[in-house]
This record gives C-alpha cells, structure tokens and sequence, in this order.
C-alpha cells in the first residue's frame, strides 16, 4: 500500500518534508497540495502530478488523500486538525500544534470524541540518535537521576518579523518538548532571564534569552536561545546526573585539520542538523498510517508544549517565575 498524503501549506518546510517523501523514504506519495498562495501551490503540485486543491477542507476531505500533512503557518493549524479528525485521517501537524493551549484541548477533545488518537506533532528531536543514546542511559538509571541540562539553541540569524514570543513558541519549543520526552517528566515552573543583547539583534528583540525551567522531580533546565549568533545552527545538550554526565556530540561526521587549525563543519538550519531525524520521524508516520496506527508525540504533547510555552511568554513579560499548571491527563494520552 502507498499512502497518499496531501500537503497543507507548503512552504520552506513542507518542501523540505515533501522531498524526503518523494527522495528518500518508503511507502508514500504526495498527491494533493493546497496553500493561500495558488501559484506557490502550482509550482509544488506540478512536478508531482499532485492535485491543486482551493482549500484544506478541499484536500482534507478528498478521496485520494489518505493522511494530512500540515505545514502551514502556526495559527492556521488548529482548523487544518481538526479537520482531519473529522474525516477520520491521520495528520502529522507541525510544531506548534495550535497557537494557544486552548486551542490543543479543543484538538484533544475532538480525539477523545472520535476515540482514537489520529494526531502526531513533529517534534523531530525525538528522532535524533544522539538525543536518543541519551535518553537510554537515562532510563536505564546508571548514572543516577538527572538533576542538571544545560541546553543551547543557537541560530546564525532571523528575520525581522521574528518576535520577542518567537523566541519560547517557535524556538524553545523544541527543547521544551524534548526535555519532557527525555527526562520523561512534566515541566512545573519557567522563568525567563535577559542577559546583556546582543549588538547583531533587530532593536525591538531581546536576544539571547535564557528560558529556566523547573521539572516534577526538582530537575532545572536551561536553555540558551540565542537566535542572532552568526556562526551557524548550533545545538548543545548536556544532562548532569547524580555519577556522570551525558552531552550531545558536534554535529559533525570527521575533523579537519589543516595549518589554520583543527575544526569541523558547523551546520545552518535544522533541516541541515536533523535531517536523519526528519526522515526517521516522516518513515515511522507514514509506515503507523499504512497500518493503521498510531506513532510518535501526540495532541497531549502538544499541549504539554503549549502551557509551557504559554508560561515562558508570561514569564518573559512579568520577570517572575510563571507556574505551568497542566488539566488532568485524559485516558485517551496515558
């Protein structure tokens, strides 16, 4: 069987997602597109022979279309999943779920509703092996329980339209969903710290932020965002146990070295960084789709995500430390 996925607002990232579909993994084929922009969608359909639909609800509820892949701009999300979950069609929706944590419970009781999970976010750092070598030594408790990470988030720059909430929603995120995945623990508190800025910021942005956060068990997690570095994408991840220490590796495959010294490549973007975990977290959706079957983050962990990153934006406003205050887990997500 080939699932065939239609594509939701396909912009730098669903291009991305569609090539490695296309290029490099098994089992689907894009048919369908849709997007606001109808020549952006034409210049994507064509060389697939994918059909051109006018809207999401169009595609969604098409026939040809097997699973939904949304990957439109973060505030038009919630619509596109929902309504996929009530034509009963699997949809990986990428991060953030919705925009607000209110708007991932209304797509966790329309789940609830349908009895089943049809939603995977595309939290993709679960699929990285060196975060995943990680988590192992972890849960196997061999060096004790974690009490310390130390994150970094660094980019070489942003656009001028990013702004100072950006910095939680659109690029904490990742470490905040990946840090409830890794320790396998809630986050409770966040505070937001300002350092000196940088003089390579837009003037209406703070950067770098430190974002501190607080797990069930007394963990603190800490995670530079430094979004106007220069010298590349860099992400560090370092989780201090009771006996040891665990860190994630340079993203490099050799070193060189030359009469300028020794040194590695440094990557740019994330497509870059976690391609092989891009194709890992497309390759088991589209293989759970075949089967009929659910796989990888769900619409809880999108909340999750979400009251967090409600918390940090708060926080980054107030200089106080912010609860994170979660609804009870439904049935559906345990």
């Amino acid at each position: 069987m080939t699932v065939r996925i239609g594509i939701v607002g396909p912009g730098g990232m669903g291009r991305a997602h569609i090539a490695r579909i296309e290029n490099e993994l098994a089992g689907g084929h894009v048919v369908a597109v849709t997007d606001i922009d109808p020549e952006n969608a034409a210049r994507v359909a064509e060389p697939l022979g994918a059909t051109v639909y006018a809207d999401d609800t169009a595609l969604i509820e098409a026939e040809e279309v097997d699973a939904i892949l949304v990957t439109s701009f973060g505030l038009a999300h919630e619509a596109s999943v929902l309504k996929a979950i009530a034509a009963g069609k699997p949809v990986l929706c990428e991060k953030p779920l919705a925009p607000t944590a209110d708007a991932c419970v209304r797509i966790m009781e329309a789940e609830q509703a349908a009895g089943r999970k049809y939603v995977t976010v595309g939290f993709m750092r679960r699929f990285d092996r060196s975060y995943g070598e990680i988590k192992e030594v972890i849960d196997s408790g061999e060096l004790g329980a974690p009490i310390i990470v130390h994150n970094r988030h660094r980019n070489p720059t942003v656009p001028e339209s990013y702004t100072a909430d950006m910095a939680i929603n659109d690029t904490a995120i990742h470490e905040i969903d990946t840090m409830r995945w890794l320790l396998g623990e809630e986050i409770t508190a966040v505070r937001v710290d300002k350092p000196k800025p940088t003089a390579n910021r837009f003037p209406h942005l703070q950067d770098p932020l430190v974002v501190v956060m607080e797990t069930e068990s007394g963990a603190i997690l800490y995670d530079e965002v430094f979004v106007n570095i220069q010298y590349g994408y860099d992400i560090r991840c370092e989780v201090v146990m009771e006996s040891g220490t665990m860190a994630l590796s340079d993203q490099n495959l050799t070193d060189r070295r030359d009469s300028e010294g020794a040194r590695n490549k440094i990557t740019r973007d994330h497509n870059e960084r976690f391609h092989l975990a891009f194709n890992q977290e497309l390759q088991q959706w589209i293989k759970a789709v075949e089967k009929g079957e659910h796989a990888g983050s769900s619409a809880w962990d999108g909340y999750a995500a979400a009251v967090v990153c409600d918390a940090g934006v708060k926080a980054i406003e107030t200089g106080q430390t912010e609860p994170v205050v979660l609804i009870e887990k439904p049935t559906l997500y345990n």
